[in-house]
């Protein structure tokens, strides 16, 4: 058996996409910014995360204490809702349709570890979810998952494959457990 030997880990062929200067003027002002609960609104969330790049819909509402690793990385569509304390731990693109609830302590995981590679190489793959999707409360979204259109991942669950459209998942793993049906508007 070979043993594990972090002392070999390389992670030089990971580039986030933007200079070392806008990645720490990321991490000392912007992020700080953006999880600050003194900040009055979205719209001025909506606006910093603008500035460093990512591509956030009109109507989208992102409470206080949101993490963005890379906004750059970072897309969202309309009318979105990220909650308190949400992690977009995004090393790879993550994308958010429009309509799409993502709760309270939410994390997005785009990255992880080859545990067959002695030195622990890093693997990043991108996370998508589509148009009307609801993440729950402290749901796990591993890297290369797609939601499909209106899917639901409930509160905890953790979810390492691909959700079907219009179905609800729940548990660790998640499991499809029933059918969503969105009734008609009032």
């Amino acid at each position: 058996m070979q043993p594990v030997d972090l002392g070999k880990f390389d992670n030089s062929h990971y580039h986030p996409g933007r200079s070392r200067l806008l990645q720490a003027a990321w991490f000392f002002a912007g992020l700080p910014l953006l999880r600050s609960a003194c900040l009055p609104a979205s719209g001025v969330r909506r606006s910093l995360l603008r500035l460093f790049g990512a591509r956030i819909g009109r109507g989208v509402v992102l409470k206080p204490g949101v993490r963005v690793k890379y906004p750059w990385l970072l897309e969202v569509g309309e009318n979105t809702w990220i909650g308190e304390d949400a992690w977009l731990d995004n090393l790879a693109w993550i994308r958010v349709g429009s309509n799409v609830c993502i709760s309270q302590g939410a994390y997005f995981c785009t990255g992880n570890h080859d545990w067959t590679d002695p030195a622990f190489g890093l693997i990043v793959r991108p996370i998508t979810v589509y148009d009307g999707a609801w993440i729950g409360a402290k749901a796990f979204l591993g890297p290369g998952v797609e939601v499909g259109e209106c899917a639901v991942a409930s509160a905890g669950s953790v979810v390492t494959g691909n959700l079907e459209a219009y179905t609800v998942y729940a548990g660790n793993p998640a499991q499809a457990i029933k059918t969503r049906k969105v009734r008609s508007g009032s």
